[in-house]
């Protein structure tokens, strides 16, 4: 069963604030986005290939990837401030097509129970342009679209 991807933009914010369910324990979620091997298998909307150049999970760690479709490529990088295995991640997220726009993400990763968990998710961008430049971007799609790949690759794990 799909779940509903929650996305709520306060007014008069910076932030994007999320929530989506799965019917996996919250050790399996937590591991999908750790392991760079699982998070280029869900991550980005149906259609991207990704390539990631670094994937360094854990408290000061980084990241670089690209995801790339009919010869176009998107460049991503961030640092890893915070991470609590089965908890909590505290990163940064920048798409390399707008230099020095660098969003703030926190997740929340919730165990609720009988294999079902919840992430919960809050990102805060640099000002209002780059928050509405995202959300006109089709993010909320590519969310969708890559936690439907996500619900796809938990039963494995």
């Amino acid at each position: 069963m799909t779940k509903a991807l929650n996305l709520n933009v306060p007014v008069d914010t910076l932030a994007m604030e999320f929530t989506r369910e799965f019917d996996a324990p919250v050790a399996a979620l937590f591991r999908a986005h750790a392991e760079p091997d699982l998070v280029k298998q869900w991550l980005g909307p149906y259609g991207l290939e990704m390539t990631i150049d670094r994937w360094d999970f854990h408290t000061g760690g980084g990241y670089r990837y690209v995801h790339s479709r009919d010869g176009e490529n998107y460049r991503f990088n961030g640092v890893f401030h915070t991470v609590r295995p089965n908890e909590f991640v505290i990163q940064t997220f920048e798409f390399e097509g707008a230099p020095d726009m660098v969003n703030i993400e926190f997740m929340w990763f919730e165990d609720l129970g009988g294999g079902r968990s919840r992430l919960r998710g809050r990102s805060i961008c640099p000002n209002t342009e780059a928050r509405d430049a995202l959300l006109s971007s089709g993010m909320e799609g590519g969310m969708t679209e890559g936690y439907e790949r996500l619900d796809a690759l938990l039963p494995k794990l």
